[in-house]
């Protein structure tokens, strides 16, 4: 809230002659409100809004919203094709994941808690297209959708992280993105009651200034003057409101009273569980300790930022948030969980394997359908979509224990990627790595014209690589890019104004020793 304001005097507003005879009388009486009340409670009506509903209580059911657009799993399928080659089968699956669950929005309530998701297993080596497929997915349909990897997670009871730290992670994200939708949708309104505050707090430090310079004899006024002066003062509220909005009041200073977040004396526990009794110690004192309110001398536009902030607070209804957050996780929810592989494997006799087994049960409960107990209230998981995926190298999904692969009823083997399939990440997509490179060095007026035959022997060098190594997929172009590429990234500044061609004869000279040499290779490439 704000307080006293020192502002340069408008000469208009200190003018102690009559109102504007082309002002219209204001029959009102003046204002009762006494002198002390604080600026924000008594904002003139004709500065605010009169927009009775907060934007928070506006519909905000995006699970409807996805439930009746006709997303039909043949157009889900064209869009991963805008962004990821190949992998039809993979992309077919999650299509009809998706569309299952807006079927299952438009069953009838007894139906629709019973039909479950359809847990998907994606099998494939690294750089196929796993993870980027549940990803645009999830942005696709505006869902909840977080990425873990599964090594990074223990067996409850060691030191490490255990597996509902999936699903808090995901509903903090969750809220995190649903507030920001939120302050964008009230920004224009409180961006009005801030300046109708900073309106008020002007007109207070003007009128203090004016009572300074008033005679003692002048004091008092009679009840006419008292009508009077009260409809003046409503006219020099109204020019005030006129040069805030004009912008000739943005360099003059304020005087406002800014509210400080607690900041808690320590620092938040680390370890299995810890973290959500850290956040939980700091909520508690932090509701203990009153706020604390510091003056602070600013200029207009800086005190309009910092109430814009204010008022956005108290338009937002944070109980409401953390509702539809946790509404959006439950029914639209995305889990991917990458290497899964390496939780399987045979039997160690060298003692337990924390991230192991032992990971894959205590899985099982959240795979299935429980609740996880968060700070915002709980979660249930019986509709949360979880994507699993691992290459699968040196341990198969059989080697996973029965429990787990009855989870993932849905298989989907993606295959390594081709030469051709190579060809097509380089040109089609809209995200395309040679697309990227062209921009970035276009910023130094450089011109990046890659040729088709250039192009065919980028993607031949770098399946050529794959297949005599280690398959590392699309990712081997990033490797292969960065190499042929390295001479014009380091001197673009020499290279302002020209055109370089990247044909095939460009990319063997920088190519050819390091492909054929293996053992370096190895170690470049």
């Amino acid at each position: 809230m704000t307080s006293a304001a020192a502002v340069e005097p408008d000469p208009e507003a200190s003018d102690p002659t009559p109102a504007d005879p082309a002002t219209p009388a204001d029959p009102t009486p003046a204002d009762p409100t006494p002198a002390d009340s604080k600026p924000a409670d008594r904002i003139p009506s004709d500065l605010t809004p009169h927009d009775p509903t907060p934007p928070d209580q506006t519909p905000h059911d995006l699970i409807e919203a996805v439930a009746i657009e006709t997303l039909r799993p043949a157009e889900v399928v064209r869009r991963l094709d805008e962004y990821i080659i190949g992998q039809h089968e993979a992309k077919r699956s999650v299509a009809i994941a998706l569309r299952n669950r807006v079927r299952r929005r438009m069953l009838p309530e007894d139906m629709r808690n019973e039909v479950l998701p359809k847990n998907i297993l994606m099998i494939g080596p690294t750089g196929v297209g796993k993870t980027e497929i549940a990803r645009r997915v999830a942005r696709l349909t505006e869902s909840p959708f977080i990425k873990v990897e599964a090594t990074k997670f223990t067996e409850v009871g060691y030191v490490g992280r255990d597996v509902e730290s999936i699903l808090r992670d995901l509903l903090e994200q969750t809220i995190t993105e649903l507030h920001e939708d939120r302050v964008e949708e009230a920004e224009p309104r409180a961006r009005v009651l801030a300046d109708a505050r900073l309106v008020e707090t002007l007109h207070e430090a003007d009128e203090r200034q004016r009572a300074a310079r008033q005679r003692p004899e002048e004091a008092a006024p009679s009840p006419g003057q008292g009508v009077a002066e009260a409809r003046r003062a409503r006219a020099r509220r109204r020019r005030l409101a006129s040069r805030l909005a004009a912008g000739s009041l943005e360099d003059a200073t304020v005087d406002i009273e800014v509210e400080e977040p607690f900041q808690p004396a320590f620092e938040g526990f680390t370890g299995t569980g810890l973290e959500e009794v850290g956040v939980s110690l700091s909520d508690f004192f932090s509701q203990l300790a009153p706020p604390r309110k510091r003056k602070k001398l600013m200029t207009v536009a800086e005190a309009r930022d910092v109430l814009i902030d204010e008022e956005t607070d108290r338009l937002i209804d944070m109980d409401r948030v953390y509702d539809d957050a946790i509404h959006l996780v439950e029914d639209t929810g995305v889990v991917f969980i990458d290497e899964v592989d390496k939780i399987c494997g045979p039997a160690s006799d060298r003692g337990p394997d924390v991230s192991g087994e032992g990971v894959q049960r205590d899985l099982l409960p959240i795979l299935e359908g429980s609740t996880v107990h968060t700070r915002y209230g709980p979660v249930r998981t019986d509709h949360v979509l979880f994507i699993a995926a691992g290459a699968f190298t040196a341990a198969r999904p059989s080697d996973l224990i029965p429990e787990f692969q009855g989870r993932f009823p849905i298989r989907v083997e993606l295959k390594p990627l081709s030469e051709d399939d190579l060809v097509r990440i380089l040109t089609e997509p809209g995200n395309a790595l040679t697309r990227q490179y062209a921009a970035l060095l276009g910023t130094e007026h450089v011109t990046l014209d890659f040729t088709d035959d250039g192009i065919r022997e980028l993607a031949a060098q770098a399946y050529r690589v794959n297949e005599e190594d280690e398959n590392l997929g699309a990712r081997r172009l990033f490797t292969i890019m960065e190499k042929v590429l390295e001479d014009v990234s380091f001197g673009a500044e020499e290279l302002a104004g020209m055109t370089v061609v990247i044909d095939a004869a460009y990319v063997g000279d920088r190519l050819g020793d390091l492909v054929r040499n293996q053992d370096l290779r190895r170690y470049v490439l």
